[in-house]
């Protein structure tokens, strides 16, 4: 994604901070360091913190160490999340490298996954702000709650509600903490605006992902895992492709709604550029 790249480039310089931040804390014997260290380092879009700092340049707010310690914590809690997904779906293969659960055992995996969560809590400790820290704390258990939801609805067709709860739990959760989260840390910034476009675009984030599984490896439905497409058409075998199209347009327009308030800058354009990237 070309536009992706330049979007990026425009808070290289803060992104390299927090990836930088990743394997700070990081200390574990061999070879499981340099396993753990490599797979934080691999090419990756670093998404949720790029949506974070984005949205406060376009507040016209200065980053501080703790924002980005608060967006370093994200970023761990997401690569704990894809680790235990690894070894929950059994995959060998993450960003073209060998998964820690192929790589060593399933177990270990679990174990490394857990070790990035108290990395990432050690960050949060570390702001000393207890809203922070609620926030924090919800949405690691509401993660864990979407994930019990996909799992009791395996080769189940469930319905839109429940699709979308389970989105929002394990998905749009973290983007939301990552910009409500920077909002306490910050002056200027209206908390509710940034909880609405965090989580339309999170949403909107993974109902792409669901689209894109079921137009390329389908492994989703290989897995009994029944996303917007397939619920929208009620069969397995005739996933509604466009009317997901739909669905997920509908959620990025929320999510340019969300934005409005916001004075135009060259960061707001960035985040609304962004935003067409996940469209049809």
């Amino acid at each position: 994604m070309k536009d992706y790249q330049k979007i990026s480039e425009l808070v290289k310089a803060d992104l390299d901070i927090i990836i930088k931040g990743l394997c700070a804390k990081l200390n574990l014997q061999e070879p499981i360091h340099n396993q753990v260290k490599d797979f934080l380092y691999a090419p990756a879009k670093h998404i949720r913190p790029l949506l974070a700092i984005l949205y406060l340049k376009a507040c016209k707010i200065e980053l501080t160490e703790n924002h980005y310690k608060l967006l370093t914590a994200i970023e761990l809690v997401h690569n704990a999340s894809l680790i235990h997904d690894d070894v929950i779906d059994n995959e060998e293969l993450r960003r073209s490298r060998k998964t820690l659960n192929t790589t060593f055992t399933p177990k270990i995996a679990v174990v490394a996954g857990d070790y990035l969560l108290a990395c990432a809590v050690d960050y949060i400790k570390e702001l000393k702000n207890l809203e922070v820290l609620d926030i924090f704390i919800k949405t690691l258990a509401n993660m864990c709650k979407g994930e019990f939801t996909q799992y009791f609805s395996l080769n189940k067709i469930p319905d839109m509600d429940e699709y979308l709860y389970k989105t929002e739990q394990k998905t749009a959760k973290l983007f939301v903490a990552a910009l409500e989260g920077c909002a306490i840390l910050s002056k200027g910034i209206n908390r509710d605006y940034a909880i609405e476009f965090a989580k339309n675009f999170g949403i909107a984030f993974q109902i792409k992902d669901d689209l894109s599984n079921i137009v390329t490896s389908n492994t989703d439905v290989q897995n009994g895992i029944y996303t917007a497409p397939i619920i929208l058409s009620g069969s397995v075998d005739n996933p509604a492709i466009e009317k997901t199209y739909t669905l997920l347009n509908n959620y990025i327009e929320l999510a340019r709604v969300n934005l409005k308030p916001i004075e135009d800058n060259i960061y707001k354009q960035a985040l609304l550029e962004l935003t067409e990237i996940y469209k049809k």
